[in-house]
């Protein structure tokens, strides 16, 4: 999510990527890499989702130059990572001086809408990712810095489906300890979410970059629930140039259990062997 300005610079130097190599990577507590496919800079650098409708599945992915002239124009200039959930798929944009945050949503006829949530006096106006609840009814929304919630709204385009007045809040996932950096976060379950963490420090879970496992008191129905907090372990960090790696989204895809997490690389590297790693759970 740091990196918006520099992504757009080195893409304008160089558009003859090589792809990535898929490597072996030490597991992430269950979860096996099992390969990796390149991920490009410019616009596939946030995140991604997977929207299953009908006609087929198809992987959407957001960066700087997914973001539509029209929105970044009146002031959203940051895309987050996505969500998606019963053929609806979910955008979160951001802005730079407090103003509302942005959920843009295609429906399943492929009509989009736009709907504007005015920050809470206490909200950090960082919208990070979006994670559509797996009834359809729900969408959990991010912040970036050290936070002890995620946010809960209803889902834009089904539970609420009024564009043109503000979608509230519905309540927060209440998280039994903090976490740092988030960058995007996805189902499972009801009951569970797994977390990509840009955590560059270390000092809450023993790891940096931490994929991170969220379990729910119960399922979201409105109003504020407890989520219990677990890393699982350093997500893949590999690169043929040494440096700061910068984790980013998530998406799980339920028809085959498969995990996905973009990571980008450092320096120059950044153009050439950026991944979004695929990894398996081991039972």
């Amino acid at each position: 999510m740091r990196r918006v300005a520099v992504i757009a610079a080195i893409a304008a130097v160089s558009m003859s990527l090589v792809p990535a190599v898929a490597t072996a990577a030490p597991p992430v507590g269950p979860w096996n890499p099992v390969g990796s496919d390149r991920a490009r800079p410019l616009d596939e650098s946030q995140g991604l989702a997977g929207v299953v409708r009908p006609s087929g599945t198809t992987f959407r992915y957001t960066g700087i130059g997914t973001i539509p002239a029209g929105v970044s124009s009146r002031g959203w200039n940051h895309v987050g990572d996505p969500g998606a959930g019963h053929g609806f798929y979910v955008e979160p944009y951001q802005r730079d001086d407090r103003g509302a945050k942005l959920f843009r949503v295609q429906a399943p006829d492929n009509s989009w809408s736009e709907y504007t949530h005015a920050l809470e006096s206490w909200e950090a106006s960082n919208n990070s990712f979006s994670a559509v609840s797996p009834d359809g009814r729900w969408m959990v929304a991010g912040e970036w810095g050290t936070m002890s919630r995620l946010l809960v709204h209803p889902m834009p385009g089904i539970a609420f489906t009024t564009p043109g007045q503000n979608l509230p809040l519905a309540g927060q996932v209440r998280l039994d300890k903090p976490v740092r950096d988030v960058q995007g976060c996805d189902f499972t379950t009801p009951t569970q979410l797994l977390c990509s963490s840009d955590d560059p420090e270390g000092t809450l879970f023993g790891v940096t970059k931490p994929l991170l496992q969220v379990d729910l008191t119960s399922p979201l129905t409105g109003g504020d629930v407890g989520g219990t907090v677990t890393a699982l372990g350093r997500l893949p960090l590999e690169s043929g140039c040494g440096g700061s790696f910068e984790v980013e989204g998530i998406d799980y895809d339920e028809r085959d259990g498969t995990l996905r997490v973009v990571v980008l690389s450092p320096g120059i590297c950044l153009l050439f062997d950026s991944k979004t790693w695929r990894l398996k759970k081991q039972f």
